[in-house]
């Protein structure tokens, strides 16, 4: 198999945008990857794009060929891929699958989604079907619901604290605060978190992530064409998908996320890394406990030690390793777009762009993108080439 490197990238900034459609959005997104990857479109082969739910959302379905005919790219084979929040990570992975193939040689990945045009119970019901829609949506059992409970046994099981948990928001905060990207921009402290209210005990409103709108968008290539076009590239040394059971009553353990630790097992061994090679880590928080669960499934830190190690300071930008370096989903979590713009960030960081969260020495990155409660897992190693 060939190897893949991404060339270029480009984001919009993540919140309510009520002035901007959809297909605005991934068209500012996909523009900035092509000017920052200096090729005209024409090069490019196929497109790929992740988005879970525009239909519920705005009414609008067929998105692979929205983005091809906005962005004049007909007749090119475009196609969307749907993995709820993981529907990013996805699109990158085929993409990277067909290049390394050989399929094609340059590739457009993006990923979308406009989530605040609807009420609060209307953007509900479009989530809760990334879970078992017989077996938990019908019976009341939302995302909050869901990954309340994984955190009540996670915190029966491990001793894990609504503190620590909170200490994930503060955290990531906190980065998002050097992110212009970010939809926040504002520190918060334990108290404030603790305060919050609850949604779902023991996750309170600053222990979730947010409805956003937003897209971003990379421009991968075969290696040895990117080396030509750039000489400060990011190679993809990993790429790897797992699956679990839709529902959580399938599952041996609601504490850890089988598909994650497949997932993440076979890219280390892609990759011939270890965790401790990693320097820093784009990981999916779509609430705070699964920031946790995810830093020990990944092999970071040991079952039940998360929620210490985030406490004590271990993930913080200086610290043992770092973690969502660019405020996580908790600074903006645009469903379809948040496992592309993992992947923009740790270019940012590779390259040494990141501005005021650069993490120092960066040269290896992990992006993890998890689907629904866990149903589906991808992860990606990238290297600074």
């Amino acid at each position: 198999m060939r190897s893949v490197s991404i060339i270029g990238v480009g984001r919009t900034k993540f919140g309510e945008h009520w002035g901007l459609s959809l297909r605005e959005l991934v068209t500012e997104a996909a523009l900035k990857s092509i000017e920052a990857a200096k090729i005209d479109g024409k090069e490019i082969q196929a497109v790929y794009g992740g988005c879970m739910a525009s239909g519920h959302f705005t009414g609008q379905e067929h998105i692979g060929a929205l983005i091809a005919d906005q962005l004049g790219l007909n007749p090119l084979p475009s196609t969307r891929l749907e993995a709820a929040c993981a529907s990013g990570g996805v699109a990158l992975r085929n993409a990277y699958l067909s290049i390394s193939s050989g399929e094609h040689d340059v590739v457009a990945v993006g990923g979308v989604e406009k989530m605040t045009e609807v009420d609060v119970g209307q953007a509900g019901f479009a989530l809760g079907g990334a879970g078992d829609q017989e077996t938990e949506l019908f019976h009341g059992a939302t995302f909050p619901a869901l990954y309340a409970l994984m955190a009540r046994k996670h915190m029966e099981e491990y001793g894990t604290t609504e503190e620590q948990m909170a200490a994930v928001s503060v955290k990531n905060h906190h980065n998002g605060m050097l992110n212009p990207y970010s939809q926040f921009h504002r520190e918060i402290t334990i108290e404030d978190v603790m305060k919050s209210g609850y949604v779902a005990s023991p996750l309170k409103l600053l222990d979730c992530s947010p409805l956003t709108d937003g897209a971003a968008a990379v421009i991968l290539c075969e290696t040895g064409k990117a080396k030509k076009l750039s000489d400060n590239v990011v190679e993809i040394i990993a790429s790897a998908q797992a699956s679990d059971t839709l529902a959580l009553t399938g599952r041996k353990s609601i504490t850890e996320l089988m598909a994650t630790k497949v997932a993440a097992k076979k890219a280390f061994e892609q990759a011939k890394l270890k965790p401790s090679d990693i320097d820093l880590v784009e990981a999916h928080d779509c609430f705070s406990i699964a920031e946790i669960m995810a830093i020990e499934d990944l092999g970071f830190f040991k079952k039940g030690d998360g929620g210490k190690a985030t406490e004590e300071g271990k993930t913080a930008l200086d610290g043992e390793i770092p973690i969502n370096p660019s405020g996580g989903l908790k600074m903006g979590h645009p469903v379809g777009a948040t496992g592309v713009k993992q992947i923009v960030e740790l270019f940012w960081q590779l390259r040494g762009e990141a501005g005021q969260r650069q993490v120092k020495g960066a040269e290896i990155g992990l992006a993890h993108n998890v689907g629904g409660s866990g149903a589906t897992a991808v992860v990606h190693i990238l290297r600074k080439a």
